[in-house]
């Protein structure tokens, strides 16, 4: 616990313990006040209508207006009824005293009113002598409740007056002395307090600087260098450039590498702040910016730096390395500096540009059989060139939809061939949705008769034209109801519906399906991925591709799904301005 704290706790504690007292102070004063009045108040008052009333009853033959006063006092002592009984004589006296005004010369009723005042005197008087007795008694027990609220604040003063002194001098003078040690060059000194308060954070504090004493006099200054000198040595041999500043973006160290890519010497680059040598060359100045780069300290992967060297442009991908210690006796870490390494990645770019190429050549060369195929099949289907039994033509339709599934994999492998090699080529222009749906659908109609599903669209009266490459995106929407059809079960609905917003128009395609996990949800965007136990047959690309085609035209695809009820994926386009 903080001193400061432990401070507050005392001297609130006393606070709370003075207000303690004075409440209860002021609740038994406050008792017997109520008490005192509760006599004074109620029984003297009915006591003074009674003398009153006694005193008018006297003169009723020698006063005139002696009734009247003594209808005065009584109306007082019906306002004025307290105690048990003294409802039941007041009544009584008032029928008494409507008698005598018949005849205020009746004897007998003015000794029964008499009779009446005298007993709600006796009342009174009995009610002010129990009242006595309860005050009296309130009396001593406010004594006891006062007397033990000052013992029990004596005693905890008289604690804190013991204890509290010792807990703030005792660890100060426990610190002097291993002070005077320290300053003896005794760099074992250790400060033990084993609490959490100031005092506590001063013994950490002081054991820190006790540690970093023995490490600095214990240090050896020629074994350092020496280590220098190995990570030196290690660093200027990578094959990979790399560069280290310090906390405050200075170059402290280059290894050939980085001095070959930046065409700088040592001189110009090591020793020099990162800032006034990036006014000077454009990849440091990169370099640098980056650094601050928020995707720079994430996982988040950056495109490859195109860089003259080996003669050639080369690739080369950034690593930035954020180099944090704990201080000797510290808990959070601090950060040092900075460093950058370069990969080169021009050996797989070039097996990627390879592989790229010869996919998209193969494709291309087998797109053209691939057609041949299908118009001889055209041909052998054609009852001209001659007859055919009806197992020949099941064989002719296999036939045919493994040409037509050869051809969209060519198709598909040429269009991740334009996605992979940045070159995707768009002719964006304002066009209609529901242009783009209704070739989509006319494309999907034979397949979807053929397993008895219906296609049902919902165009919402969506006459917004949106900016978009109309033939990629019919690609894409195609590939969303194929994949629809594919996944759905025979006999049901797919519905294809158009919704405008403000920024555009979405096309959603629903299916009631099987679905697809939450885990997979993202995945399937991936290239060359397919759900895992999935029967359907396909490249993996489809989708990728769609989401490429999608993103380059400013658009949007996105899908929701659960398993077991089916899935929708959606597109979203910009309106045309």
């Amino acid at each position: 616990m903080k001193i400061k704290t432990k401070l507050r706790l005392s001297i609130g504690l006393l606070f709370a313990m003075i207000t303690v007292l004075a409440a209860v102070g002021i609740r038994q004063v406050s008792l017997l006040s109520a008490d005192s009045r509760n006599i004074v108040v109620a029984n003297h008052n009915s006591l003074d209508y009674s003398r009153k009333m006694l005193h008018a009853l006297d003169e009723l033959e020698v006063h005139a207006g002696a009734l009247d006063v003594f209808k005065k006092n009584l109306e007082a002592q019906q306002k004025n009824v307290t105690e048990i009984g003294e409802k039941e004589l007041t009544a009584q006296l008032t029928s008494h005293f409507e008698r005598l005004r018949t005849n205020v010369r009746d004897k007998e009723t003015i000794a029964q009113i008499r009779n009446d005042v005298l007993e709600i005197m006796s009342v009174n008087l009995d009610a002010i002598q129990r009242k006595s007795q309860v005050a009296d008694q309130t009396a001593k027990s406010s004594m006891v409740w006062i007397g033990i609220t000052g013992t029990l604040c004596f005693i905890v003063a008289f604690t804190l007056f013991v204890n509290l002194p010792g807990n703030i001098a005792n660890p100060i003078r426990e610190l002097t002395e291993s002070i005077r040690q320290i300053a003896n060059e005794n760099y074992n000194e250790r400060v033990h307090f084993g609490s959490r308060d100031e005092y506590g954070q001063l013994a950490q504090s002081f054991n820190t600087m006790a540690e970093k004493l023995e490490e600095y006099n214990s240090s050896n200054l020629a074994k350092l260098m020496m280590e220098k000198k190995r990570v030196e040595t290690l660093i200027d041999n990578m094959h990979d450039p790399v560069i280290g500043l310090d906390e405050n973006r200075k170059v402290i160290f280059a290894n050939e590498e980085a001095r070959k890519v930046t065409g700088l010497s040592a001189a110009e680059l090591v020793g020099r702040n990162a800032t006034d040598v990036a006014l000077h060359n454009d990849l440091v100045r990169s370099l640098v910016k980056d650094i601050f780069d928020p995707r720079a300290k994430s996982n988040v992967p950056t495109a490859p730096v195109k860089i003259y060297a080996d003669g050639k442009e080369s690739y080369f991908e950034q690593e930035y390395v954020d180099i944090a210690i704990v201080p000797t006796g510290e808990m959070q870490p601090s950060s040092i500096g900075h460093v950058i390494i370069l990969r080169n990645v021009t050996p797989y770019k070039e097996l990627d540009f390879a592989k790229t190429n010869f996919i998209a050549n193969v494709s291309h060369e087998l797109k053209t059989p691939i057609s041949s195929i299908k118009i001889t099949l055209d041909l052998l289907r054609n009852e001209r060139v001659g007859d055919t039994n009806e197992e020949q033509r099941g064989l002719l339709d296999s036939i045919r939809e493994d040409a037509d599934r050869l051809l969209k994999i060519t198709g598909e492998l040429l269009n991740i061939t334009q996605v992979e090699s940045g070159k995707i080529q768009l002719n964006i222009a304002g066009t209609s949705p529901r242009e783009i749906v209704q070739y989509a659908i006319a494309a999907n109609e034979m397949q979807a008769e053929s397993r008895d599903i219906r296609l049902q669209v919902e165009e919402n009266e969506i006459h917004t034209p949106v900016l978009a490459d109309s033939e990629k995106t019919a690609w894409v929407l195609t590939n969303l109801i194929s994949n629809a059809i594919r996944y759905s079960y025979d006999h049901s609905i797919i519905r294809i519906s158009l919704e405008e917003h403000e920024q555009g128009v979405r096309i959603a395609v629903t299916d009631s399906g099987q679905g697809i996990s939450q885990e997979y949800k993202e995945k399937i965007f991936d290239r060359y991925f397919r759900v895992p136990g999935s029967s359907r047959e396909g490249t993996g690309l489809g989708l990728a591709i769609s989401r490429e085609f999608m993103e380059a035209q400013d658009g949007t695809l996105t899908v929701e799904s659960e398993l077991g009820a089916g899935s929708t994926f959606t597109i979203g386009l910009k309106k045309a301005v």
